[in-house]
């Protein structure tokens, strides 16, 4: 992922920083002081963690509300106003955005080698842009493909390798039991269908030549959308909002049989639905031509414009992400499935994740299986939040018959580029 110095010349982003001021203590010879914003579950525990480990730095840690609830409103506005935290989380899809805003900065040379050996590169290459690194990953979430073991065994079904056969599953499964889908497709799900498409080889965005060229509607793409189409069409998918009480209800009672999620859902899963033990199991992906997967999910942490003291920033995060102590003080907030880009630490996800709910599958050593098949060269745009907005809005009429899913994909490009030009950024629009 790269984007070109005259890109980030346009946002102002290749500009020198300002000098860090003298670092905050509490007193004479006390520690250095940092400020950490977050809306993932188990951070206290995990400032908490660091604190107790060292005493050069305290972190004092603030919750705030996941990014479309108003968490990502609130560090921009902070960062208007001067008084940004040190460190910031921040999910894949907005990096480039905060980095364009100047929000997030330019920590290349705060990223050590040490710290780089330690992390899966095809997540560090989400967060670097035109060799500039302006976030550090914690985790990275392989799409996988939840499904109903018992309900496979009922029917004498088998879990799909291909997108070809996951069709014809999905007529299999309708015909079986007519108050049944296969799966749901999430008319409040951009980010999946991005994945989606990204697994198929699409770029949305590209950089190269200091230029963003939008191409959302690329030949992987409008495949994509029409094997779902076809999907709609047929009455083989149910299409209403997986964050809705009606997917509750389609997954609780059964109506569903797969799900396709990224890897952090195998414990939410749990968690939401304690009931269903032991009825799910969690395969590959189903794909195209060629092993490959996008990611749905995943975290990184950024230090802001306005640390006073980055140095001390950088040490919190890279504990935070490669510190077997920080993930298990993350893990005591309750199960997670999170798998961390550091794979040093993936044993001590997989000891403490409860095998009983899948059946005593190691889901951990399918997760990094999975990991390792990410496609390449996926860039998100800089302003992901609006286009996710109008491409759900269209989703959402397609799923009831006003329109198609590439329509609502090629709407999402069309309000896509005042944005970026909005930006002042050089922008060209490729096939639609």
């Amino acid at each position: 992922m790269r984007l070109s110095r005259r890109t980030l010349l346009a946002a102002g982003l290749t500009a020198p920083l300002a000098a860090c001021s003298t670092p905050q203590r509490r007193g004479a010879g006390g520690p250095v002081e940092i400020t950490f914003w977050s809306a993932l579950r188990g951070s206290q525990q995990v400032v908490d963690a660091f604190n107790s480990s060292q005493s050069r730095i305290r972190v004092i840690f603030q919750q705030i509300p996941s990014g479309l609830q108003g968490g990502y409103a609130k560090l921009s506005n902070a960062a208007r106003a001067g008084n940004a935290p040190d460190v910031a989380t921040i999910e894949y899809p907005q990096v480039p955005g905060f980095a364009i805003d100047g929000v997030a900065r330019d920590i290349t040379d705060l990223v050590t080698d040490r710290l780089k050996q330690k992390l899966l590169p095809q997540a560090l290459k989400l967060t670097t842009f035109d060799n500039r690194v302006f976030s550090v990953p914690l985790d990275i979430e392989p799409m996988v493909l939840h499904y109903r073991a018992d309900l496979f065994d009922q029917y004498g079904l088998r879990v799909p390798r291909t997108w070809d056969e996951f069709a014809e599953l999905a007529k299999t499964v309708r015909d079986k039991d007519s108050a049944k889908r296969l799966v749901l497709f999430p008319t409040d799900g951009a980010m999946q269908f991005a994945c989606f498409a990204w697994q198929a080889g699409a770029k949305w965005f590209d950089t190269a030549g200091g230029t963003w060229r939008v191409t959302m509607t690329d030949e992987p793409t409008r495949k994509v959308a029409a094997y779902w189409q076809r999907l709609i069409d047929d009455d083989l998918v149910f299409r209403n909002a997986v964050e809705s009480r009606q997917s509750d209800a389609q997954i609780g009672q059964g109506l569903v049989v797969t799900r396709l999620t990224g890897a952090w859902d195998a414990g939410a899963q749990m968690r939401a639905r304690p009931g269903q033990k032991g009825k799910w199991r969690i395969a590959p992906m189903p794909v195209w031509d060629e092993p490959a997967v996008g990611t749905h999910g995943g975290s990184t942490f950024a230090i802001t414009k306005d640390s006073a003291q980055p140095e001390a920033a950088m040490e919190f995060i890279e504990w935070q992400v490669s510190d077997p102590a920080a993930l298990t003080a993350r893990l005591k907030s309750g199960t997670s499935s999170q798998y961390p880009v550091a794979p040093g630490l993936v044993e001590t996800g997989s000891r403490a994740f409860p095998r009983e709910y899948y059946g005593g599958q190691d889901v951990y050593q399918l997760f990094k299986q999975e990991a390792d098949k990410v496609r390449d060269g996926w860039v998100w745009g800089p302003r992901m939040s609006a286009t996710q907005r109008v491409m759900q809005d269209g989703f959402a009429k397609a799923g009831a018959g006003r329109t198609t899913l590439i329509e609502a994909v090629r709407e999402a490009q069309n309000g896509t580029m005042p944005d970026l030009k909005a930006l002042g950024l050089s922008t060209e629009e490729g096939e639609r």
